[in-house]
């Protein structure tokens, strides 16, 4: 079943996604080598409950953080632990909220220190990729020009593997709604986007192979053959003409910049 939001609903849920994004911005500015993600997560779950919203990851079917957090070979749903991060470190945040009845998803990956040529081409493609990939979210276009636009561009263009296994989603009033939105697929195929759907568009894309093994605690997503992956994620709301972005990247990016810490010579 898919569920189209009226006006009203989607300025609810853009208040959602960009909570998402202000929380992301937050970790940007404090992530740095020897921090565990565990005190990320907490950093992170602090501030959503400050601005009076709930993180609707925890304890969705059993997850028990309220991010997620994927290091280097993890691919998406990693559970934060106490193992300090190093320099080199590739690291991406997943975080949702719960607000005004209204979900908020969004991603981001970040480069701790300083990485290799070859990461950095790996995340700038992948944010390249979703923009793309934003480009088709318009009305009378289907999912697979979405999917199409991302798969042509990092696999077909830069040899990149696309996750098969994980996709993006609609979104609202529950975290997981109808249609999937996946990173791969044929042009003119899958759903008809119509006005006022809601999706996450999410590439999570492999330096190396697309195959992978998830980790003993069920969660983690990992690459196959130990190469780093990169994930970004968007909310965005179909029109005519010129899709409605809802999360914003501009204060992640503001200060992933001016955090000497943090790498931003890819983008």
């Amino acid at each position: 079943m898919i569920y189209y939001k009226t006006q009203a609903e989607v300025e609810l849920m853009r208040g959602s996604s960009l909570l998402v994004s202000a929380t992301l911005a937050e970790v940007a500015r404090i992530l740095k080598p020897g921090m565990t993600t565990l005190e990320v997560d907490a950093i992170a779950e602090k501030f959503i409950l400050d601005n009076k919203a709930v993180p609707n990851f925890k304890n969705y079917k059993g997850y028990p953080f309220a991010t997620c957090i994927s290091v280097n070979d993890a691919i998406v749903h990693g559970f934060p632990n106490d193992v300090p991060l190093k320099n080199g470190d590739v690291v991406s945040v997943d975080v949702g909220v719960y607000k005004n009845g209204f979900h908020g998803d969004s991603a981001y990956t970040f480069a701790i220190g300083s990485i290799s040529d070859e990461v950095k081409q790996l995340l700038r493609v992948t944010k390249e990729s979703l923009n793309l990939g934003i480009e088709k979210a318009i009305t009378n276009n289907r999912v697979g020009d979405i999917s199409f636009a991302i798969q042509e561009y990092t696999e077909k263009k830069h040899k990149y593997g696309v996750v098969r296994e994980l996709v993006g989603h609609g979104l609202g009033k529950s975290l997981h709604e109808d249609p999937q939105v996946p990173n791969y697929g044929k042009r003119g195929s899958g759903q008809k986007l119509r006005d006022g759907l809601v999706i996450a568009i999410e590439p999570m894309i492999n330096l190396g192979k697309k195959e992978v093994y998830y980790d003993d605690d069920g969660w983690t997503v990992r690459t196959k053959d130990g190469l780093p992956s990169a994930h970004y994620e968007h909310n965005v709301c179909i029109r005519k003409g010129t899709p409605d972005v809802l999360s914003s990247f501009t204060e992640i990016e503001k200060n992933e910049k001016a955090n000497p810490h943090l790498d931003s010579s890819y983008f």
